[in-house]
């Protein structure tokens, strides 16, 4: 069976959290498209993931602080790869519109 969906629908219309939602996958792979408004990682908090998390920018704006201090800054189009276990949070996404991202996890 088909399926067919459009990352710019179906999203709430209120988020007072960064709103997640798998797309597709299996076993070893999985889609996600995850929207901010103005959200970031919460104070101490780091992302420490063991898989390979590629992520596209599809609208918006995003910095992404690295364990070590580097930061991050992507526009729409940008994309970024983050080796498993590569300590990381979201420092800010704008807020003047929504911020998409698609990321592929493996």
């Amino acid at each position: 069976m088909h399926s067919k969906g459009n990352l710019f629908e179906g999203i709430p219309a209120a988020l007072l959290d960064e709103y997640t939602e798998r797309l597709a996958g299996n076993d070893g792979v999985r889609v996600e498209r995850i929207v901010s408004h103005g959200h970031a990682s919460r104070p101490g908090f780091w992302y420490d993931q063991a898989e390979t998390e590629w992520v596209l920018l599809v609208r918006g704006r995003a910095r992404l602080q690295f364990d070590g201090g580097a930061k991050v800054e992507l526009r729409a189009g940008d994309h970024i790869t983050i080796p498993p276990h590569t300590r990381h949070r979201v420092e800010w996404t704008t807020a003047e519109e929504e911020t998409v991202w698609l990321a592929v996890f493996f």
